[in-house]
């Protein structure tokens, strides 16, 4: 049987299953009655890193790295075929609506903000990887990753990591208007018109005296009605250009995210007005016609401004409290993220310190949340310690995949839902972790950094594994602070155990039962599986002339007829039978799949009923 079909029979079967979604790491289950899920076989499944029941009928089962494989496998079976499952937008509508009357419109300010960042999750981890990687050939002196007079090879080598950030911007407007059901491509191209080089060239200015430009980009074109004023509080020139007697600021939106933001939301409320006032038969052309010429100017001249203003104000206030109170701050951001993150509520810090690195060109948010992840990854290594002693092999697996996605990967996610949320005696112990971690990020900045620019820096944003610790400055204070926060972790939780005396010795009975003799096989046949059972034997030529059916290999059946010539080859196909040989006398093979024991079962208790 293949995950996808164990995790289905587990949870209930087919039948039992509203709706399914899937985010990063985990697949998420709407049942119709979760009493009819068995978490302990769930967990069981080879392949899963652990399930997370939740309130209502939803469960959610953490896969990893696989997840988009395994819910493809899931919904491609023959028994979630006949199925018209909720869509996602629809579970989401459902949930919220069951809110109401609560804080239903934070919840889904929170979903929105999500949603609109969490599908970029793996060009962002690609893209820092390589950002990493730039930084150890800095490191070990290969070239000057900072000098802007690097050599052609090692520009191309930036390409590769920048176009991620810098068309951020467009990737963020997509998934904020899909979110909010408009025409994605709309929200992409309407915040792509500001990142054409023709808009960055309106920062252009003729100086009267020398007849020279200057401006934001290298000008092949130059405007007289641009003027710039440079901002000496800020070191940087400011640009305003007249538009039809209109002035417009003008900012480089490169790595940008409040600003789709704040225009997917407006740009929702202007498509759902236009498709009310336009015919069906005409909305293709129109709706996007007047949604550009009536958003790309309200982004220009109001929308962005307002999201550059409001971005520098917050990461102005949070670098006055780094600057002024650095070891606050420090110990601030890993205390608060272990309740964020499970909440999804750490997107907006997540894009202030992209914010942070297109304004200030650093950000320094993200060396004190590197400690509240080494806290989470050696709690983690805890677990895997204490499940390698105690030879709990489900949870050795768990937490094997949970560690190496956190290690090589900077996501905290599998350890957090696969392990930590599922165990109340682990996040008391993590969070010392993230206590010490941050005392000693902030005490050593304190003590090692001066000047406006306090504690530990990156100029890229990058997921905090091991392999991007060379991109953060000074990086001797960040290993030592990742790795006080990871061994204090570690080490708690294997003093203390991260389970109560009756979770131990339930552990304990189950490996001295495993250690034993195995037990049956029990093989779940569904619906779907017994009415095609019954049509093959139809086609084999009735249950009268089928001597004995069994499974061999792992996707065939042997069956022993005893007339040949009543197997009717074309019928076994029109069933839905991928293969058929005849291997012999009265001997077939039936090329059945990964479900070949389900239908050789189905078969047999057909045979065993006539």
């Amino acid at each position: 049987m293949s995950t996808a079909s164990e995790i289905v029979a587990a949870v209930g079967g087919a039948d039992n299953i509203k709706s399914l979604t899937h985010c990063a790491t985990r697949l998420r289950f709407e049942l119709v009655d979760a009493s009819g899920v068995d978490q302990d076989q769930v967990e069981s499944i080879k392949g899963v890193m652990g399930a997370v029941p939740q309130s209502g009928d939803r469960f959610q089962v953490i896969i990893g790295g696989a997840v988009a494989t395994v819910f493809q496998e899931i919904n491609a079976l023959p028994e979630m075929a006949d199925r018209t499952p909720m869509s996602d937008a629809d579970v989401k509508a459902a949930a919220r609506a069951k809110a109401r009357g609560k804080v239903a419109w934070l919840d889904a300010f929170f979903e929105y903000l999500s949603d609109s960042f969490r599908p970029l999750l793996g060009v962002l981890l690609g893209a820092s990887l390589i950002l990493a990687a730039g930084a150890v050939l800095d490191a070990f002196g290969v070239f000057d990753f900072q000098s802007p007079d690097k050599a052609a090879p090692w520009v191309f080598l930036d390409v590769m990591w920048r176009g991620v950030f810098y068309f951020l911007p467009i990737a963020v407007a997509y998934n904020a208007a899909k979110k909010l059901d408009v025409d994605p491509w709309l929200g992409a191209v309407i915040m792509g018109s500001l990142l054409t080089p023709e808009f960055i060239q309106l920062g252009s200015k003729i100086y009267p005296e020398t007849g020279e430009g200057t401006g934001l980009f290298t000008q092949m074109i130059r405007y007289a009605e641009t003027t710039c004023t440079e901002n000496l509080t800020l070191g940087k020139e400011f640009c305003t250009v007249n538009i039809f007697g209109l002035p417009l600021q003008l900012n480089d939106y490169g790595g940008q995210v409040f600003v789709p933001l704040l225009m997917a939301a407006l740009l929702a409320v202007v498509y759902r007005f236009l498709k009310r006032i336009f015919p069906e038969n005409v909305q293709m052309v129109f709706v996007p016609f007047f949604s550009m010429i009536i958003m790309v100017p309200l982004t220009a001249f109001l929308l962005g401004p307002i999201g550059v203003w409001a971005g520098n104000g917050i990461g102005d206030g949070l670098a006055w409290l780094n600057t002024h109170a650095p070891i606050v701050f420090a110990i601030l951001i890993p205390m608060v993220y272990p309740f964020l993150v499970p909440l999804g509520l750490h997107w907006p810090l997540n894009a202030l310190m992209l914010l942070n690195i297109d304004n200030l060109g650093y950000d320094f948010i993200q060396g004190p949340m590197g400690t509240w992840n080494f806290a989470c990854f050696g709690a983690t290594a805890g677990v895997l310690y204490l499940a390698t002693r105690d030879k709990d092999a489900t949870m050795k697996q768990t937490a094997t995949g949970a560690l190496a996605a956190g290690l090589f990967g900077g996501i905290s996610e599998p350890s957090l839902y696969g392990i930590h949320l599922r165990y109340k005696r682990i996040y008391p112990r993590m969070l010392v972790g993230c206590l010490v971690g941050g005392i000693t990020i902030g005490t050593l900045s304190m003590l090692f950094t001066t000047g406006e620019v306090r504690g530990v820096t990156t100029e890229a944003f990058a997921f905090t594994s091991l392999f991007t610790i060379p991109v953060f400055n000074p990086m001797w204070i960040y290993v030592i602070s990742i790795a006080a926060a990871f061994v204090v972790a570690m080490v708690l939780v294997i003093i203390s155990d991260y389970r109560t005396p009756e979770q131990r010795e339930a552990t304990r009975r189950a490996a001295e039962k495993t250690s034993g003799e195995p037990e049956p096989r029990v093989i779940v046949v569904s619906d779907v599986e017994t009415n095609q059972a019954r049509q093959w034997l139809t086609a084999l030529g009735g249950e009268a002339n089928v001597r004995a059916v069994e499974p061999i290999a792992e996707t065939r059946l042997r069956v022993e007829v005893a007339d040949d010539s009543l197997v009717d080859a074309e019928a076994l196909s029109r069933a839905g039978l991928p293969g058929l040989v005849q291997v012999g006398e009265n001997t077939w093979h039936l090329v059945a799949g990964l479900e070949a024991a389900q239908y050789a079962e189905g078969m047999r208790r057909r045979l065993a009923s006539v």
